[in-house]
């Protein structure tokens, strides 16, 4: 019998624990071996992923992983398929099915995220590869007149129409709508972000209720509200105090967690303010990760593509998902970065 939407979402967001985002497209993986100077291939991709998934982190701190369509399809070095090896961590082997943000036409600015055509077919192969969760990231462009209701209307209503398909295929949807931090001009205020991401969630969800998504086989995955990049002011309590009123104001108390993202933050920075809102605002669901390059970056850059760096790579890894792992409890502290350095 096949698992409950429910139990699989439970997973998902089980207390001290995250979700590992892998699923970078060949473009932007490319990008990240060419800063640490590794040329981009099929097999340093393999090596790199396969260096993460046999991390001992993979037991403690991560309750799911989100592959891209190459990686659920590779073997191990020995042949074990990685999605083997992520299951038998313990961790839920997830699956990114958007085909990436296009200009909105009518809308300079915007955009609106593709992939829904033969997405009923891709889910289903899916399922049979391992996945048992999805993601579909919507970008909203935020400054003084951005965004348009159409552009956030029309995005939500693309999330919803993905999160019913994934339903359908006993998959549980990542529903990522994020109004980012780090776009073009990047000067709004927090006040702006909270304004916008109000507006954006409550959108989300009556879309999703008029498209029958059960909430607690879902899992919310959005931006904090947070300053513009180049308008960075507010403190980290401001961050995390503003972000979960935000939340309590507009996402219904049946979904299954709330797994953010990092959206242009620190290592550190995304860090903190998870734990803070954890520890000083007693949220109504499960508050915990979904980062990429804010798992990674450390782990990348000890690793070097070097195949004597793979113990260096994992320990980097584990450090900092453990600190992320202690977020999600409201238990992380500063001087625990220090211990580590």
């Amino acid at each position: 019998m096949s698992e409950r939407l429910e139990d699989i979402a439970a997973r998902m967001v089980a207390a001290g624990k995250g979700i590992l985002a892998a699923d970078e497209s060949s473009g932007t993986i490319k990008k990240r071996f060419d800063s640490i100077g590794v040329e981009s291939t099929a097999d340093t991709r393999r090596d790199y992923r396969e260096m993460l998934f046999r991390s001992d982190a993979m037991k403690d701190y991560v309750s799911g992983v989100i592959l891209y369509d190459e990686t659920i399809r590779q073997n191990a070095k020995d042949g074990t398929p990685l999605v083997k090896l992520i299951a038998d961590a313990g961790a839920v082997p997830g699956i990114k099915v958007d085909t990436g943000a296009k200009p909105l036409a009518g809308f300079p600015g915007e955009t609106i995220t593709e992939g829904l055509d033969g997405l009923r077919e891709r889910l289903a192969e899916y399922y049979q590869l391992g996945a048992r969760f999805a993601k579909w990231r919507a970008v909203i462009a935020v400054s003084d007149v951005l965004p348009t209701t159409t552009a956030v209307r029309q995005n939500a209503q693309a999330l919803a129409r993905y999160a019913a398909l994934c339903q359908e295929a006993g998959i549980v949807p990542i529903v990522e709508p994020e109004v980012l931090m780090d776009g073009q001009p990047g000067d709004h205020s927090i006040d702006r972000c909270y304004e916008v991401t109000e507006f954006v969630l409550k959108t989300v969800f009556n879309e999703l209720y008029e498209a029958r998504v059960r909430l607690e086989g879902m899992v919310l995955k959005p931006n904090m509200v947070i300053d513009g990049k180049n308008a960075r002011k507010a403190s980290r309590e401001e961050v995390a105090e503003k972000t979960v009123r935000c939340l309590k104001a507009t996402v219904p108390a049946a979904v299954a967690g709330i797994a953010f993202l990092s959206g242009g933050q620190s290592d550190e920075e995304a860090t903190a303010h998870l734990s803070l809102m954890n520890e000083l605002h007693k949220p109504v669901w499960p508050l915990t990760f979904s980062y990429g390059r804010a798992l990674q970056a450390a782990a990348l850059k000890a690793w070097g593509g070097k195949a004597e760096n793979v113990a260096a790579g994992q320990a980097a890894f584990a450090h900092r998902a453990r600190m992320n792992g202690l977020a999600a409890l409201g238990q992380w502290k500063p001087e625990l970065e220090k211990a580590a350095a």
